[in-house]
């Protein structure tokens, strides 16, 4: 019913009654009748249909002036609406309807001026999910909650004075807000968590956290059970697995990872094929679906790293003891067997629970080095075998940008930090070889590992799981990206409506010959172009990686959409229960399991940015009055995001601009002097003063001390 009705509606230009509905749906008994009439009160709760003053019904999106977005309210009171059409509209203080930053709001457009549309909030449709961070204080002799979120400056909270007695002076809370509004400009909010006290060492990233409800404390049951479980391997353990214990069979990862969840192992055949091991750490023979040790690991989904901190999904009694492979014990794993031909193709792949002593914990800087022929200490028994594995990385790599993939190898920040938790430094965290390899391979595990589930021939040609997928660009992405790179001065030859595979989408990469800063600006707004990768139990494929077929299996340790996978590894073919019953169960619970990892996956990336936001101002406030040649990474109304050579962005308005009057120009997405007719664009350099940052607002300010130096043109 709900398919009819909205199939209905897309085809009518003006709303229809119920009535109307009825005769055109051609409903006869009252009981179909009572079925749209429940259709329509849900479509218009979910606000697909707008019901409007005459009681008809008409679909929101053909209503022009009501829009749908999350709303930015800021720091003076008004707010702006965010919607995917990119125009913005803005909102007064007395029109926001009692909406908060972050919210999900409908707003009805009510400005005659296009080019800035002015709007007033008709509904709050979904609070944002963000705790409130602050201190207690007294004053009077009262406990009160204080908060440095800017957002409400001009919002009182109210918290139940009895529930502020239990906390003390300078403790610092979360704070979570209720759906209802108490009165007009006022908040009823509820102590959530109790997090730390203003002098604890580290706060700073504890807070930011907890605003986005990311806590390190694990409930009580689900650290019983973590406490509860073995610390080695023992005898009854190997049961069923197969003995890889013999086999040359190594980690590689960061210099200080401790939660080691995936080893890796190469050998050459006398085919001249290659055998590929991707083991990975058997999380799920250790912690059983349902139990408080699983139910924890769905709420947070995924581990968490604002900066240098690690939050982890798992406590690290278990994702740094029993659960991780260490070196030179013996640990219960799931690994993924390949044999790859001389074109980096698996050809064969075979997937079973194992039992590896892994030979040596390394890292990629040494890694890295075996291929500048300097052998770290330690390492010399394993460079045949390191080489070995690059020559196969090399191919898989060749082989996987045969069918588009894309390595946008974008640069992020990377921290150092003082005694005192202050930003010192930022530098670029580089991306050696061997971190492509272990990718590469990670990569071929994965998709070995979901064409498992996906072409088993016992059920409608697969078994329900989990999938990581990437849907095509949306045209009105792509094209905005295209206009993009000709008003960048990068322009696109050939038509490129739509990008239906990742090949195409390559073709277009290919033509853009920027290098350095300008080339990485210019990667972050194409992946910006391109759809957000989710999990789903629904196979659609993975653009960006050019797979038709792909999960996530390698990191269990660290997200639960693989700790998921390896429990339907286990019960479909380690146990082998495929029976309807058990497939019904699956069927029924994935997507539910793939929404929530999705939805914190997505929360972790909001965390992570704000935490660079955070310390990138942190570092700032050492350097300012300080001079950079800087790079222009964005164009707004407001003024310019200019990024320095150490990666820290931060804002250039148009009023720190002496050098002349600046307009933006939104459809050419750039900025043209009103006297000098001079055009900044994206990838233009210009030379700035950091003139303020403030760590609690997260902001830069730089002012312009130089001309506009287009270096892009005169190279």
């Amino acid at each position: 019913m709900k398919e009819k009705v909205l199939d209905l509606l897309t085809t009518q230009y003006d709303a229809l009654s119920l009535e109307s509905l009825v005769e055109k749906l051609d409903l006869k008994t009252t009981e179909e009748i009572g079925m749209l009439q429940d259709v329509l009160n849900d479509l218009v709760a979910s606000y697909d249909l707008y019901l409007t003053k005459k009681n008809k019904y008409i679909l929101l999106e053909k209503m022009s002036n009501f829009k749908i977005g999350i709303v930015d309210v800021k720091e003076k009171g008004f707010g702006f609406l965010l919607n995917e059409e990119g125009k913005d509209i803005h909102i007064e203080k007395e029109q926001l309807n009692g909406a908060l930053d972050g919210d999900k709001v409908l707003v009805e457009v009510i400005g005659t001026n296009p080019s800035k549309p002015e709007g007033k909030v008709l509904k709050v449709l979904e609070r944002d999910k963000r705790n409130i961070v602050g201190e207690v204080k007294v004053i009077k002799s009262k406990k009160v909650f204080v908060t440095e979120d800017k957002k409400f400056k001009n919002t009182p909270i109210n918290i139940a004075q009895e529930d502020l007695n239990k906390c003390v002076e300078g403790e610092i809370i979360a704070v979570t807000i209720d759906d209802e509004l108490s009165r007009p400009n006022s908040i009823v909010g509820s102590i959530k968590a109790k997090i730390g006290h203003k002098d604890d060492p580290g706060m700073d990233i504890i807070e930011l956290a907890a605003k986005y409800d990311v806590f390190e404390e694990f409930p009580a049951d689900a650290m019983e059970q973590a406490n509860s479980l073995p610390t080695e391997v023992t005898e009854k353990d190997w049961y069923g697995r197969k003995d890889l214990r013999d086999k040359i069979i190594y980690t590689i990862d960061g210099k200080d990872t401790k939660d080691i969840d995936d080893a890796v192992g190469v050998e050459k055949l006398p085919n001249g094929n290659y055998k590929l091991y991707v083991c990975i750490a058997d999380v799920s023979y250790y912690i059983q679906e349902g139990s408080p040790l699983d139910k924890e690991a769905l709420n947070r989904a995924t581990s968490n790293y604002p900066a240098d901190k690690v939050i982890p999904m798992l406590p690290h009694i278990i994702s740094n003891g029993i659960c991780s492979l260490n070196e030179d014990v013996d640990r219960c794993c799931i690994a993924c067997e390949m044999e790859i031909n001389g074109q980096g193709r698996v050809i064969d792949a075979d997937v079973y629970p194992a039992i590896i002593h892994s030979k040596k914990k390394m890292n990629y800087t040494d890694c890295n080095k075996i291929l500048e022929d300097e052998i770290p200490e330690g390492y010399e028994e394993f460079k045949d075998a390191l080489l070995l594995a690059n020559e196969l990385h090399k191919l898989i790599r060749k082989e996987r940008q045969g069918r588009g993939a894309t390595d946008f190898d974008t640069v992020e920040p990377k921290f150092v930090f003082d005694e005192k938790h202050h930003a010192i430094d930022v530098v670029a965290r580089e991306r050696g070889e061997f971190e492509k390899l272990i990718e590469d391979f990670m990569i071929a595990a994965n998709e070995s590992v979901a064409r498992k589930f996906q072409y088993y021939d016992g059920y409608n040609n697969g078994l329900p799981s989990i999938y990581r997928v990437h849907d095509v660009p949306s045209p009105e992405k792509v094209q905005q990206f295209i206009q993009f790179c000709n008003a960048s001065g990068y322009p696109i030859v050939g038509k490129f409506k739509t990008i239906e595979n990742a090949k195409v989408f390559q073709k277009l990469l290919e033509q853009i010959d920027a290098e350095g800063e300008e080339r990485e600006i210019i990667m972050k707004m194409a992946v910006r172009s391109m759809a957000k990768a989710i999990y789903s139990k629904n196979n659609i494929g993975h653009f960006g990686l050019g797979s038709t077929c792909y999960t996530h299996f390698t990191s269990p340790i660290r997200r639960y959409p693989d700790l998921q996978v390896h429990r339907l590894l286990r019960t479909y073919f380690f146990e082998g229960l495929t029976d309807q019953r058990t497939v019904n169960y699956w069927d029924a619970h994935l997507d539910d399991i793939a929404k929530q990892s999705s939805d914190r996956e997505r929360n972790a990336d909001e965390l992570e940015r704000a935490a660079d936001d955070m310390f990138m101002a942190d570092y700032m406030t050492d350097h300012i009055g300080e001079e950079y040649d800087a790079i222009v990474s964005g164009i707004t109304a407001f003024g310019l995001f200019v990024q320095l050579p150490n990666r820290v962005e931060g804002l250039l308005k148009y009023e720190n601009m002496p050098s002349d009057m600046y307009i933006y120009d939104e459809e050419q997405n750039y900025a043209i002097g009103k006297n000098s007719k001079k055009i900044i664009r994206v990838g233009s350099y210009i030379h700035v003063k950091c003139i303020s940052a403030s760590k609690s607002l997260m902001q830069i300010d730089f002012e312009q001390v130089g001309q506009v130096d287009d270096k892009k043109k005169a190279r």
